[in-house]
């Protein structure tokens, strides 16, 4: 393993000999590198912020700033897997609850470390992974692009494998929490995506957004049907039932223009 794909460790630990508990458990393994070792809170999240380690042995009482500080004064895509290392159990709930990977409690064994160093290596690996596909589809995507305006074929993740679609074969799009579900007849795929970042690259003349969590194919409308309070119910071709809310009030006449 090159340096450049080793797991980097940051320690963090206002007392030595736990410090060196931990480096001399890292040094032993040769998927490891020790980023650097920190003895307060304050120091910790200049490094953190600088160093952007992979992973971090985290004490949870120090002088100035205890662990759970350290961790809220990281930006959530920049906190690094977490394990807490401390001497009391009585932080376990809040350390969980704080998305740490692991909690050891000193003095720790061989056997328990391991354990959580081994959980902490996969879970960084698998986000290399995902964050390798994600790299990978960005390109796919930009090649199927070709320059124009607005996307004509897409690449998608689907258990394990890239298919490619054409975009018009989508019959509507709606948003769950950081993805877009795309659905296509019976079937659906999951794309990593805003809502706002997709519909742009979608053809306006195809293409409608007709709630804040909804992208319609125009041609897969069968009726439009007035509603409660000015909103109307999109009907597909498959009696898939969508909500045209107020505020996209403004596109009904475009929808209606369409489907006349």
């Amino acid at each position: 393993m090159t340096s450049s794909t080793k797991i980097r460790a940051l320690i963090v630990d206002d007392e030595p000999l736990a410090r060196e508990a931990i480096r001399e458990r890292l040094l032993e393994d040769g998927q490891v590198e020790i980023a650097g070792e920190i003895g307060d809170g304050p120091s910790a999240v200049s490094a953190i912020k600088s160093q952007r380690p992979d992973l971090l042995f985290l004490d949870v009482q120090m002088p100035e700033m205890d662990g759970f500080s350290v961790l809220r004064a990281l930006e959530p895509e920049k906190m690094p897997v977490t394990i807490f290392v401390t001497a009391y159990d009585k932080y376990s709930l809040q350390a969980f609850e704080a998305h740490a990977l692991d909690y050891l409690l000193k003095p720790f064994d061989e056997d328990r470390f391991h354990k959580a160093l081994q959980r902490g290596k996969e879970q960084i690996l698998t986000e290399r992974r995902s964050e390798a596909g994600e790299r990978l589809l960005a390109m796919l995507e930009e090649r199927l692009h070709g320059g124009s305006k607005y996307i004509s074929r897409l690449a998608v993740k689907s258990k394990g494998r890239i298919l490619f679609i054409r975009v018009d074969e989508i019959d509507w799009v709606e948003a769950q929490d950081n993805y877009l579900r795309l659905h296509l007849g019976k079937d659906s795929h999951l794309l990593r995506e805003t809502m706002n970042n997709f519909g742009a690259k979608l053809d306006p003349e195809r293409f409608i957004r007709i709630h804040r969590s909804t992208i319609v194919n125009v041609d897969r409308i069968k009726e439009l049907r007035p509603w409660f309070t000015g909103e109307y119910i999109v009907v597909l071709q498959d009696g898939k039932e969508l909500t045209l809310t107020r505020s996209y009030r403004d596109k009904l006449k475009m929808l209606l223009d369409r489907t006349a």
